[in-house]
């Protein structure tokens, strides 16, 4: 059945890419798909359990590499359960599980292949700004996602963020256009955004020397702590008291947030 895509917006939904990011992906998906296919073939071949050659037998659920690509694209910017999947895709929960282990390695072959992957470990200021691609404009920030809640009473405390939640956390660094350069490593819910920054990028080296680095009012103590001439992080609107019961930024201060 595939996914029924009708405009622009409903890619990007459901795959995370616009449709000339997924056309540029396909080919370079198909090419590895294949490669993978007659490896597994020819070991299959060498051991005597296989004698019908890749691309025989049913087409099954997901006939083109266009389908394969959107199901494993769709998993990961949704992250649906196996039966939802399945659903979806018309096939059962027991198949959407093979499918998605069997093509997972191939999707992520291909982003390793044209270097869209991000930097999960960065040991020298030269290792991040390699990691730039050649530009000098950087945006810190962490990504929170929700974790579920143990019925044990110290990983709750452990994963708890304060806000409700129950968390998992990186630290993600991005370009201007949007491409994650560097996704740190995974934390749990009650780190501080700042702390976990610090921790994999210590201060005492110059990581941010010569960049433009943009962070929210998550990382409160940057200026003081880290080397660089334009960290710029945003000025907290003030409270409202009975002085000022209409508190608002300068103008200054509203364009300073822009990145």
């Amino acid at each position: 059945m595939g996914l029924q895509i009708r405009d622009e917006r409903q890619m990007k939904a459901l795959t995370g890419l616009s449709q000339d990011q997924f056309d540029h992906l396909l080919p370079f998906f198909s090419a590895l798909y294949e490669t993978t296919q007659q490896k597994t073939y020819a070991e299959g071949v060498a051991s005597g359990t296989r004698r019908r050659k890749p691309g025989g037998g049913s087409k099954g659920k997901l006939p083109t590499m266009a389908e394969k690509l959107q199901f494993v694209l769709y998993y990961y910017k949704t992250y649906p359960t196996f039966d939802v999947l399945g659903t979806h895709f018309d096939m059962a929960r027991s198949k959407a599980h093979e499918n998605l282990h069997k093509l997972s390695p191939i999707l992520y072959d291909t982003l390793v292949h044209l270097d869209l992957m991000p930097y999960r470990e960065l040991s020298t200021p030269a290792e991040l700004k390699a990691a730039l691609q050649g530009g000098d404009r950087l945006l810190i920030d962490a990504t929170e996602r929700a974790y579920h809640r143990s019925h044990d009473e110290a990983k709750q405390r452990e994963h708890y963020s304060g806000k409700k939640q129950h968390t998992l956390k990186n630290t993600v660094m991005s370009l201007p256009n949007k491409v994650i350069a560097f996704l740190g490593r995974t934390f749990s819910g009650h780190n501080h955004d700042y702390s976990m920054l610090k921790q994999e990028f210590p201060p005492e080296l110059d990581w941010f020397t010569g960049l433009h680095v943009h962070v929210d009012l998550g990382y409160l103590g940057v200026r003081s702590d880290y080397r660089g001439d334009q960290l710029d992080i945003p000025t907290k609107k003030p409270r409202k008291i009975q002085k000022n019961p209409n508190p608002q930024l300068s103008d200054a201060q509203k364009v300073a947030i822009r990145f």
